[in-house]
């Protein structure tokens, strides 16, 4: 009974977001942020607790899987796209991937982070379980490299379908690849959103994101070890 009424509770929580989102456009609106508070409300209202949601969360996050999976359909589609473009896609996403990396070590370096978190902070860019996998080899711990991870694609998520319209980037080419480079599975679900192009790309940009990291990461942490 938890669990369909957990599930029942994630299912009414993303279909509210999506159509407040709907009515009312705004980073602000996004399900992966809106329907997050609302799944909380519901749970602490309902009494069904954060015990009584894990079963339904286990089952949700079974899922993502074949919906991992179910990128290589958009991804297909517009393959001849992405192999016409093939250089740039790889070094803008390389170069994205790079440039995060540094900027997050950087800036934890500036407000005099401890080296572990400098670590933690140079994996954002690749996806939970890779990050997680890799935590040790740059001296991170495993549970806040996750934290990290996640806040910072959904704060990726938020923020950077409007501000790639700022700056002019309307490419579904390239809007995928840079919300798939920084906010990984958040970030191509958004772009999913956009449009299937949009999405192929996004799908790339995370799995080039994450190799990169993982290549990355060794060096990172044989520096942050000097």
């Amino acid at each position: 009974m938890r669990l369909l009424v957990g599930v029942g509770v994630t299912l009414a929580a993303y279909g509210l977001s999506r159509w407040i989102g709907h009515r009312h456009p705004s980073p602000l609106t996004v399900p992966v942020l809106l329907s997050t508070p609302l799944v909380m409300l519901a749970i602490t209202l309902g009494g069904l607790g954060l015990e009584g949601y894990r079963e339904a969360s286990a089952a949700i996050t079974w899922w993502l899987g074949p919906a991992t999976v179910a990128l290589a359909v958009p991804l297909h589609r517009h393959r001849q796209v992405l192999i016409d473009h093939g250089a740039r896609v790889v070094g803008a996403v390389l170069g994205g991937t790079l440039v995060a990396m540094l900027t997050g070590v950087g800036l934890a370096r500036l407000l005099g982070l401890a080296a572990p978190l400098q670590g933690a902070l140079g994996l954002k860019s690749a996806t939970a379980p890779v990050a997680i996998a890799l935590a040790n080899d740059v001296g991170a711990d495993p549970p806040v490299v996750a934290g990290i991870v996640v806040a910072s694609a959904l704060l990726g998520t938020v923020v950077g379908p409007a501000l790639l319209s700022r700056l002019g980037i309307r490419s579904p080419l390239a809007r995928g690849l840079a919300l798939g480079t920084i906010s990984s599975g958040q970030g191509t679900a958004q772009a999913l959103r956009e449009g299937e192009l949009t999405g192929a790309a996004a799908s790339v940009g995370m799995a080039l994101a994450a190799l990169a990291v993982a290549l990355l990461a060794m060096p990172l942490g044989f520096l942050l070890r000097r």
